[in-house]
């Protein structure tokens, strides 16, 4: 008999793609949702006003997203989104980083950050306005309130984890704070990052439409407002969840760059 060599051992044939099991029960449950609804709302179960049925729903968005007033709206609130997520994720880092690398600080602001965080950020919204205004600044600080929190706690977290006996092995080899820094720190603590980014990036959305709330003469925040006053609770419904469409987006983004940046790990 021929004895099998090992590079025929090694040779492995691809295995088909197959549909994970957890995809097709997610798209079942999504079915049994809008069907559920449609059931709810066409047999009078649930008042129109409450819950409006899902085709009536599907045809506000696609009546909202041909309408020009609604990308202009679009806008201002992605851009208080954006700038609120950026501002607010920059200063959370760079604080991290001074409060990890000076132990004394930490142990200082520990009590006030905690109690910081405790804080209901939506209750913040109404004192903001009375700061800045009704314009942009409100909401921008809102969102960078809400965002903060999650990335400073992730990179604190991330930057605290790094293993002893790698230190120890850097310094044994006169490693510099420089090459301690970019090359055992923060790539231990980056996957700690990323997970507060995914985070904030989605609060400082919930920020930007809070800030909206209390005041705004634009952004999908007011458009939700104003259709809710005129009972257009369609037009409500079919806002929410295109909100929910651009937060699964953005969240979707960091995730691809946590993939690309972070390769190192595991990321599946």
């Amino acid at each position: 008999m021929k004895a099998i060599t090992t590079s025929e051992q090694e040779i492995k044939i691809p295995k088909p793609k197959i549909i994970r099991i957890e995809y097709l029960l997610s798209l079942l449950l999504l079915v049994f949702i809008l069907v559920l609804w449609e059931v709810l709302s066409r047999f009078k179960i649930v008042h129109e006003l409450i819950l409006p049925g899902p085709m009536v729903v599907i045809g506000s968005m696609f009546e909202l997203l041909a309408a020009p007033f609604f990308y202009s709206n679009l806008g201002v609130t992605l851009f208080e989104t954006l700038a609120g997520f950026a501002l607010g994720s920059i200063f959370s880092i760079v604080l991290a980083l001074i409060v990890v690398s000076v132990p004394i600080l930490y142990k200082v602001l520990n009590p006030f950050i905690i109690i910081l965080q405790a804080v209901p950020k939506v209750a913040l919204a109404p004192i903001f306005v009375t700061w800045f205004g009704f314009g942009l600044t409100a909401k921008i600080v809102m969102a960078i309130a809400i965002c903060f929190f999650p990335t400073f706690i992730n990179t604190v977290v991330g930057l605290k984890s790094v293993d002893e006996d790698s230190k120890l092995l850097f310094q044994s080899m006169v490693a510099s704070k420089k090459d301690l820094f970019l090359k055992l720190s923060l790539p231990t603590a980056l996957p700690y990052i990323f997970a507060g980014l995914k985070a904030s990036l989605t609060f400082a959305l919930i920020g930007a439409i809070v800030g909206e709330f209390m005041g705004a003469d634009k952004g999908i925040g007011m458009l939700i407002n104003t259709f809710n006053f005129q009972l257009e609770m369609d037009k409500v419904y079919a806002l929410i969840i295109i909100l929910s469409i651009i937060a699964l987006l953005l969240y979707l983004f960091i995730e691809w760059l946590d993939k690309k940046i972070v390769f190192w790990t595991d990321n599946k």
